[in-house]
């Protein structure tokens, strides 16, 4: 009998061991904000930031009505290769036009995407694309765009992983806003694409609501001759968010400085100059993109093949390592890439 009991008593503890052990794991897994980053010095600087710009007694304290953190979207927050999405939505929407305007079959830049040249298209100018913009993202009030883009964005499938680009979101990233936003910071999305593009899924994909969404834009004029008021997209540019742009566009459409911004290339740079002007703790980070197997891998920064779609160039290495930004290793920093990923 006092055997019997002795086991009985052992096996209790085991049980108990096990059950703390399991526990504690669980536990720390559910305390970890950032569950899809590998440790080290990047998730470290974030886990930091958020601790000394949000508890009282840090000298570095934000007040919750200042908390603000911009990220750019391509390359940021998605996947931008091989084409940005709304370029790839802007092509679609050429071949779908086509047929009533048999004169693109011989006019530039038309021609050549009617032709699927895709050497051609890779050497389209800033110019080439602002003709195909204002073919097909205008002459449409808001609403019959922003439909256009949701009705796309349900058919359409990224490239390499056959998937919808909405699927192509980046978890650890999605993470970071999710967990800034849980310490009283206003995420917002400051890209140098489509603002309307954009806010069609922002707040779907992201978590942002529209309203937080700074872009480029083309004019919009106010029409009431119907006797029901629209605002129609004209062909012309009112504002490029992009470069220099973005921060003009956080001082017009927020308002105030960001304590953190996230970007991934040379057109992000002056948003994080411009955060890292401010007082108190700043956070600003970069995305490199240098995991080709789970992701894509370019730019001259690490010997990696240049592009014209999102290059991390070498200046801005250098001037990542002089201001001391933050460099995130899509390889080395990130357990997984997508929700999706094993």
């Amino acid at each position: 009998m006092k055997s019997s009991r002795n086991c009985l008593l052992w096996n209790l503890r085991v049980s108990l061991v096990l059950l703390v052990v399991l526990f504690g794991a669980t536990n720390a897994r559910a305390q970890d904000p950032l569950p899809s980053w590998n440790d080290g010095p990047a998730k470290q600087a974030i886990l930091a930031f958020v601790k000394d710009t949000t508890e009282k007694s840090s000298p570095k304290y934000v007040e919750p009505a200042d908390r603000i953190a911009t990220f750019d979207q391509d390359g940021t927050l998605w996947t931008e290769h091989p084409l940005y999405a709304q370029g790839m939505f802007a092509l679609t929407r050429v071949a779908e036009m086509a047929p009533k305007h048999p004169e693109w079959k011989q006019k530039e830049p038309f021609k050549s995407v009617l032709a699927g040249d895709h050497a051609a298209m890779g050497k389209f100018t800033e110019g080439d694309w602002m003709q195909i913009v204002a073919a097909t993202h205008a002459g449409m009030s808001t609403e019959v765009f922003q439909g256009l883009v949701s009705d796309w964005l349900a058919k359409a499938k990224a490239p390499r992983f056959d998937r919808p680009f909405t699927d192509l979101i980046f978890q650890p990233m999605l993470e970071v806003m999710q967990y800034l936003r849980a310490n009283g910071f206003r995420t917002y999305i400051v890209t140098g694409g489509g603002q309307e593009f954009v806010r069609t899924y922002s707040e779907k994909v992201y978590g942002v609501p529209p309203e937080q969404v700074v872009g480029s834009s083309i004019v919009t004029t106010y029409d009431n001759k119907s006797g029901k008021p629209v605002l129609m997209r004209e062909p012309k540019v009112f504002f490029i968010d992009d470069g220099p742009g973005k921060a003009i566009g956080i001082n017009l459409f927020i308002g105030k400085r960001p304590y953190a911004a996230f970007g991934n290339t040379a057109g992000d740079a002056q948003m994080l100059e411009w955060t890292q002007a401010g007082d108190g703790a700043r956070l600003e980070m970069l995305v490199l993109h240098d995991d080709a197997k789970r992701e894509y891998a370019y730019g001259p920064a690490v010997n990696l093949p240049d592009t014209h779609v999102g290059t991390f160039s070498e200046a801005l290495l250098t001037e990542a390592t002089k201001n001391a930004w933050v460099v995130i290793s899509m390889k080395n920093d990130w357990k997984r890439i997508f929700k999706f990923d094993q």
